[in-house]
């Protein structure tokens, strides 16, 4: 695989505890117990508001504003249980409960190849590898995961900030240990971020400030870093329109999305674009709950997950106690209850949460009382720069299309969207041929799934392999990127062979997108 990695030095990581930005000799901040777990207790809370008030939203309204009324009635919080943006991140936590606060990466992979939700995108796709003997970090690595800047690690990030107060470049380690199971560069730093402005709300009330500690933990050449800058600027220049911000926001990067089921079409799950749409509730919300879930979520496309982790942040800046109430008033009959997949309730994920946060300020170099912690000064700090570098999608070739050649051996069966090529046959073959820089075939992961050989302008290039992991949905075959602008071709052929848990040779394939300049 010949991907384009561009891997730049920007700033050394520093030593956990270290502070940096000049602040040594910042004084360290105080925190109450009994305010520590009001924070923790209002992240929580706010991530299950926002989830719930944003998921008849999710994903309707793409490349556009919401502009219909959306209903809240406070028993709809329990709508939070079932909420992958909340269970998904609850499991990666009992991993530290489990195996300790050193869980590593690989640990975390375990975790996720085990898990029994359904997943998605990066998520389905780490999942897939990890189940193919592809262990972490190199399942969310974009060689093998063709979604690696996609949303997932985003929207599981805050659970690492709520458990890091006032320590962002903890927080940012414990990302780089955790995102890698799904995610790489842009897709990373978006869970960087989220958990930054988690870290910076125990100690802040300015939200400006509070995304302005975000975005200074990633690297500040990341396209994820100049997205938000963006935000930030356009903000201060139309501070009372977040339509026009939006707009700008929209027009500038709500384009050229990789991903095989936004490209060319207004579906966007990018995480440096969703990640925009954070901000600008945070932003344009100015510390009032009802506003900032508004904003985050009118300004569409993943328009649960973006007020979830926006509501999470501000919730930890004013506590559990400040939340409306007519927000908050269905969560304590339901505080009990476990969400699906784990074995946390709310009342348990904030305690585990707690415990997390006291052990480690201590690791930090903080001192912990009966009555308060006491939290050295540490200052973001970027990581090293890493970017996936993907050519923008030119082209969708469905199966009907001319740029494929299929062989005897397949059959056309009916798909949503167009129509889908099979092949059961051994030696059964298709060869793509198409100008550009790379692509991405895109196909049908099903318990008949078989195995193929995939050869790329006649060299070996990989495998393809069909069978669907349970409640694992994807669609990515193969890919390639960073290749040399011209033509190319690229050669399936059916192998005979097939995965012993597999009820078929069966491949299927949907379309191609093309990609280059």
């Amino acid at each position: 695989m010949r991907n384009r990695l561009l891997m730049l030095i920007v700033i050394a990581a520093l030593p956990l505890g270290t502070a940096a930005g000049g602040r040594e000799d910042a004084p360290p901040r105080r925190i109450s117990r009994t305010v520590l777990e009001d924070k923790i207790r209002g992240g929580w809370a706010g991530q299950m508001i926002g989830v719930s008030f944003g998921a008849p939203t999710e994903f309707v309204s793409n490349g556009r504003t919401i502009g219909w009324p959306i209903e809240w009635k406070p028993e709809a919080v329990a709508n939070a249980i079932g909420q992958d943006d909340l269970y998904v991140e609850m499991t990666f936590a009992q991993v530290l409960d489990s195996a300790g606060l050193d869980a590593t990466t690989e640990q975390f992979g375990e975790m996720f190849r085990d898990s029994r939700y359904h997943l998605w995108h990066a998520n389905a796709s780490a999942r897939r590898l990890l189940n193919r003997g592809i262990k972490a970090p190199m399942s969310g690595h974009p060689r093998y995961n063709a979604h690696a800047n996609d949303i997932d690690f985003q929207i599981e990030s805050d659970f690492i900030g709520l458990m890091a107060p006032g320590l962002p470049q903890v927080a940012s380690a414990y990302a780089d240990r955790i995102g890698r199971v799904m995610n790489y560069g842009d897709g990373l730093y978006g869970g960087m971020f989220v958990s930054g402005m988690y870290a910076a709300a125990f100690f802040e009330t300015d939200v400006r400030k509070v995304v302005e500690a975000g975005v200074r933990s990633i690297p500040p050449d990341s396209r994820y870093a100049r997205i938000i800058r963006d935000v930030l600027a356009w903000s201060a220049e139309a501070p009372g329109d977040w339509k026009a911000t939006w707009r700008r926001v929209t027009d500038t990067w709500d384009r050229d999305d990789p991903c095989p089921d936004g490209a060319l079409h207004e579906f966007n799950i990018d995480a440096g674009l969703n990640g925009a749409f954070i901000a600008l509730g945070l932003l344009y919300g100015g510390g009032d709950f009802a506003r900032t879930l508004e904003v985050a979520t009118r300004a569409g496309q993943d328009s649960d997950c973006n007020p979830s982790s926006a509501a999470g942040i501000l919730g930890v800046v004013l506590g559990y106690a400040a939340i409306p109430e007519t927000w908050k008033a269905g969560i304590p009959a339901l505080a009990d209850t476990k969400f699906e997949y784990t074995n946390y309730s709310f009342n348990g994920i904030v305690s585990s949460t707690m415990a997390r946060a006291v052990r480690i300020v201590e690791r930090a170099g903080g001192t912990v009382t009966a009555k308060e912690l006491i939290v050295p000064h540490q200052e973001p700090a970027a990581p090293v720069l890493e970017q996936w570098q993907v050519d923008p999608p030119t082209a969708r070739l469905d199966s009907s299309h001319g740029s494929w050649d299929w062989s005897a051996g397949w059959d056309d069966e009916p798909s949503r969207g167009g129509r889908v090529k099979t092949a059961a046959t051994p030696g059964a073959e298709v060869t793509l041929t198409f100008h550009g820089t790379g692509a991405i075939i895109v196909g049908r992961y099903t318990e008949r799934g078989g195995r193929a050989d995939v050869f790329l302008d006649g060299q070996p290039a990989g495998e393809i392999e069909a069978r669907q992991v349970p409640r694992t949905h994807d669609n990515v075959y193969w890919h390639a990127t960073g290749l040399p602008s011209g033509v190319h071709a690229v050669r399936v052929v059916v192998r005979p062979s097939r995965d012993p848990a597999a009820g078929g040779t069966s491949i299927a394939i949907e379309r191609a997108v093309i990609l280059g300049r």
